[in-house]
């Protein structure tokens, strides 16, 4: 059967396999997970020294842990001994060192090789060299960054760049000190949908009007189907009689000090590609990081931040989550209708893009290009 020729309002999405076929999806984790900057964890969910977590980054366990002297530290999850997985708990915090299960060699929180059975017998054996393998990490906006890449990449030209991109300038995003915040709520969502169909779905706001009533309610504009993000610097206003990004338009919680006057009453979606939404409102951010497991499931962790105060005086943050779980189970309940059509062999050679979605072929194009290299 032949493609039939696009009018000029349509462009055509992936074909359907991109997101089914676990080659595809093996060929993503080697070229786009294991090669960018990954966002694996809040900062301050590593409060002291030996907190740790493990996070799987493409076909990597990882493990970032806070050293004695305070730096974040990340390393694969692998003992150098004969391989077995050093720490197999998700978080937790050690004393002084981490144990492999199997043959007790161990490492402390710098990742050097400390202690193993008979290594006093083994004087040759260098305890740097036959240390953990380190990972590349960044510490940014609150959150731990880490690159698996031998060569990593610069953080100031890719992850930056992309706030650069989405606001105009990087001042947009510092005025909300994302890094001074705290966590009022985190809600983990299981997906049965590619992780592309999550990003897909949020760059666009075609959808808006049909499936997210209360979004729409708050931020009027959205009705008519182009996206915040669309525009560089463009923020989606509040809607005239709403208060507060709430569940029902009422009045918000304590507006952090640093947002401008032209960032009042603007809701602003940011996405850091490949794994990562960030949205700010004035009283609080909202920071999705997205754990692809596998072609057609995805972990999806989310974070709701707000003024130190305002989670410790336990105010009510109810209404504000309210509002974007609400979007997020819309959004998620979306994303699995299309996964099983994606094998259709209606869906072989893709779906189609409108106008107001039309943005969403660069990250396709983008995605290509990678799986490429």
């Amino acid at each position: 059967m032949s493609t039939p020729v696009l009018p000029d309002s349509l462009i055509s999405t992936l074909p359907g396999h991109y997101y089914t076929d676990p080659q595809v999806f093996a060929l993503e984790q080697e070229k786009v997970f294991e090669t960018m900057w990954f966002n694996v964890a809040l900062a301050k969910d590593l409060d002291k020294p030996g907190a740790f977590k493990t996070v799987q980054v493409g076909r990597e366990s990882v493990l970032v842990t806070r050293s004695r002297t305070g730096e974040i530290r990340a390393f694969f999850n692998v003992c150098r001994h004969r391989g077995a997985r050093l720490c197999t708990e998700e978080s937790g915090e050690v004393k002084r060192s981490f144990q492999c299960p199997y043959h007790a060699w161990t490492y402390d929180l710098d990742g050097k090789l400390v202690a193993a059975p008979n290594l006093t017998k083994m004087p040759d054996v260098d305890r740097t060299d036959f240390g953990l393998r380190k990972i590349a990490v960044q510490e940014w906006l609150g959150y731990v960054w880490v690159c698996l890449a031998d060569e990593p990449s610069s953080f100031e030209e890719t992850v930056v760049q992309e706030i650069r991109d989405r606001l105009g300038d990087v001042e947009s995003i510092e005025r909300y000190g994302i890094e001074n915040l705290s966590l009022g709520r985190r809600i983990v969502y299981d997906v049965k949908a590619n992780w592309k169909l999550i990003i897909e779905n949020f760059m666009e706001c075609y959808h808006c009007a049909t499936i997210h009533p209360e979004l729409t309610e708050v931020l009027p504009e959205f009705a008519d189907g182009y996206a915040a993000q669309y525009y560089v610097g463009h923020g989606a206003e509040f809607g005239d009689d709403v208060q507060g990004f709430t569940v029902d338009g009422s009045e918000g919680l304590d507006q952090i000090p640093g947002v401008a006057e032209d960032q009042d009453r603007r809701y602003y979606a940011i996405t850091i590609r490949p794994q990562v939404f960030v949205n700010l409102v004035p009283d609080h951010v909202i920071v999705h990081r997205m754990f692809p497991m596998s072609a057609d499931h995805t972990i999806v962790e989310c974070d709701w931040l707000y003024l130190p105060g305002v989670v410790e005086s336990g105010k009510d943050v109810s209404r504000s989550v309210e509002l974007f779980h609400r979007v997020n189970q819309q959004d998620f309940d979306a994303c699995e209708r299309c996964q099983p059509a994606m094998d259709s062999r209606t869906y072989r050679d893709g779906g189609v893009l409108v106008p107001s979605e039309h943005h969403i072929g660069a990250f396709h194009d983008w995605l290509q290009a990678k799986l490429a290299e």
